[in-house]
């Protein structure tokens, strides 16, 4: 009798498991997801993903359409390549979509995700995002550095015209310059300057910089596929834990000798944004408290951020110029006409200077820099266009496509900044075919600061300049190819030679 009990029992344990996985199946074969290629075992759609990977999804996009799902691995992800995907992702289902995908270099080059870029939605992150908005980047902070800005570019401009006829590489000068600006009003002071008290040699500093920016943007296998993780095939986790080391020496040096300076002056009023991040962090205020290895995750990513987007843009922009020589011969025309030849433009002359504004915004449609924005991930299940995104599922917008989308643009892959002369639309993240800087709540906080050194860096190249490729190379002859990262710089650095075209006192010399 007993064992008929267990008997029952077992068949209606069996019964009921096979009910709830029936029920499981069914309601999983009712889900619509967006239409995309079969994916392979194991390693999902991973095959169609090549060195580019926004050249290979916007091929896939051109099969499969405006929103369209892909397996990385073990996760899904869905990709909106269109407008109104665009506009549902980062405006309407802005929320849902807040939260980032949990990488290894979020884990191990930002203290575990205790930066501004990775952290996850909640309230750590809504405090950090209030933080860039009224203290870092607030329009009075800025405005009080406009000074660094303007040494630093002057510098540049001084060195440029000693090398007048020589050959140079321009990204030289542009990664000086912004890793200067960056510096200064960041950190304080110079790392590009050898002194005594150095704890990295100018070199050592770049050299991390360069490093953080190629590991952040590596396609590493082991975020795709987890179960593999701790074999590190490609050996990108070894690189970013040997490289976290390094950058943790030298932030740590950084926050003390801002510690110092602050315990050694009584009401000390914050002179840089280390200053401002440590002052927070001794606010008994604050909701979630800001801890020392977050002030190093911020100080890490206003330096890293600010770097290398607006030297990359600019050194596009001036690519696509040398190879349609009507559009520098435009743009020199308006410089000539409203600053003169006796100064160097200013930040308060861009909108003046609408040709120029052009450029950037053309040279930021043609070049983005985050082609398909920094990853989010779905909070919640949700349908969009009719199609069904579970939890968990990982988002990209494809810029990439947007901005080549024939329908939006007349003949997209050619270099015209005609096209935004008159038109209202701007990079501020409310004109959904132009996002270099994303929109929403995740949308860079710095990018007031990226536009305001793109700008006036470009419109005094060109101003102080005339250009011409080094070695007798034509225009058309310039190769355009790009590499991808966490910025998508071009393959080849751009050579050239100058020489100056305002009086020689304008440059100080």
């Amino acid at each position: 009798m007993e064992s008929l009990t267990w008997a029952t029992y077992a068949v209606a344990w069996l019964a009921t498991v096979s009910l709830l996985l029936l029920s499981t199946h069914l309601r999983r074969k009712k889900l619509l997801l967006p239409p995309g290629p079969k994916p392979w075992p194991i390693i999902g759609n991973l095959n169609l993903i090549g060195p580019l990977p926004h050249r290979s999804i916007h091929a896939l996009a051109q099969k499969y359409g405006p929103i369209m799902q892909l397996q990385f691995g073990s996760f899904p992800v869905v990709v909106g390549s269109s407008v109104d995907m665009a506009k549902a992702i980062l405006k309407t289902h802005d929320l849902i979509f807040a939260s980032r995908p949990k990488t290894a270099a979020g884990k191990y080059t930002t203290y575990n995700y205790s930066d501004i870029t990775w952290s996850q939605y909640g309230p750590y992150w809504r405090q950090a995002r209030k933080m860039c908005l009224v203290e870092l980047f607030s329009a009075k902070r800025l405005e009080s550095y406009e000074y660094i800005r303007v040494e630093e570019l002057k510098a540049i401009l001084k060195d440029m015209c000693s090398s007048a006829g020589k050959k140079i590489v321009l990204e030289d000068y542009l990664s000086t310059l912004s890793l200067n600006v960056i510096s200064r009003m960041v950190l304080g002071k110079k790392y590009t300057d050898e002194t005594e008290d150095s704890i990295v040699t100018p070199e050592e500093f770049k050299k991390m910089l360069d490093e953080l920016f190629l590991l952040s943007g590596v396609l590493n296998i082991g975020d795709s596929i987890p179960w593999i993780d701790f074999l590190d095939l490609q050996g990108y986790v070894k690189k970013m834990k040997a490289l976290s080391k390094k950058l943790d020496r030298f932030l740590e040096h950084v926050l003390d000798e801002h510690n110092d300076k602050r315990n050694r002056v009584k009401d000390y009023v914050a002179k840089d944004m280390v200053d401002v991040l440590l002052q927070l962090a001794d606010d008994p205020d604050l909701e979630v408290k800001l801890e020392r290895s977050g002030v190093k995750a911020f100080t890490q990513d206003l330096i890293a951020g600010g770097t290398e987007s607006s030297a990359v843009t600019v050194e596009w922009a001036m690519s696509e110029i040398l190879k349609k020589t009507e559009v520098f011969t435009e743009a020199t025309e308006e410089l000539d006409q409203v600053i003169g030849r006796e100064r160097w433009v200013e930040e308060k002359d861009i909108p003046n200077l609408p040709y120029i504004e052009a450029i950037v915004k053309e040279t930021m449609r043609m070049h983005p820099v985050a082609p398909m924005l920094v990853p989010r991930m779905a909070r919640e299940d949700i349908q969009i266009a009719g199609y069904d995104i579970a939890k968990g599922t990982r988002v990209l917008v494809n810029t990439w496509t947007i901005v080549r989308d024939p329908k939006l643009w007349d003949k997209p892959d050619e270099f015209c900044p005609d096209r935004f002369v008159g038109k209202a639309m701007d990079v501020k993240g409310q004109d959904f075919e132009l996002l270099p800087f994303g929109s929403g709540r995740r949308m860079c906080p710095g990018y007031s600061l990226g536009l305001k050194v793109i700008q006036a860096s470009l419109a005094n190249l060109l101003h102080g300049f005339t250009w011409k490729l080094a070695g007798n190379v034509k225009g058309e002859e310039l190769n355009m190819e790009e590499i991808f990262g966490l910025s998508t710089p071009k393959k080849f650095p751009l050579e050239v030679v100058v020489e100056p075209r305002l009086p020689l006192h304008v440059y100080g010399l």
